[in-house]
């Protein structure tokens, strides 16, 4: 057999192959963080969120929803370079995200069973 048609076969077994995975893994809720910011933001959602005081102020005066916090930390971005994760405890992230023109950033604490946001800012 000639070594292009061994590649035509393993092409093909190999793409049946992914999709198969792909079926099994999506029905499963798969998920694979292993970029730096998929890691955290999957850290953060595992856990019970807890909002300060200065959030829940903001929550009352309509400045920003409880539902756009979630959002950003679902699908926002980890800035490391405004965030201390050399801390031994809790360490502290900012995660940023636009939404409808408006740069949001949410500030929290990563503790080991809960997380803490304690600020947040917008543009």
């Amino acid at each position: 057999m000639k070594l292009s048609n061994r590649l035509i076969y393993f092409m093909g077994g190999f793409l049946i192959g992914i999709l198969i995975l792909t079926f099994i893994w999506d029905k499963k809720n798969t998920k694979f963080p292993y970029l730096p910011d998929a890691r955290v933001l999957n850290d953060v959602n595992s856990k019970n969120v807890h909002y300060s005081q200065k959030l829940h102020s903001a929550f009352a005066k309509n400045i920003i929803t409880a539902n756009q916090v979630q959002d950003i930390l679902k699908n926002g971005d980890v800035n490391f370079s405004k965030s201390n994760t050399k801390l031994d405890s809790c360490n502290v992230y900012v995660i940023e995200k636009i939404i409808k023109t408006k740069n949001y950033s949410v500030s929290l604490e990563n503790c080991a069973k809960e997380v803490k946001v304690f600020d947040y800012s917008f543009e």
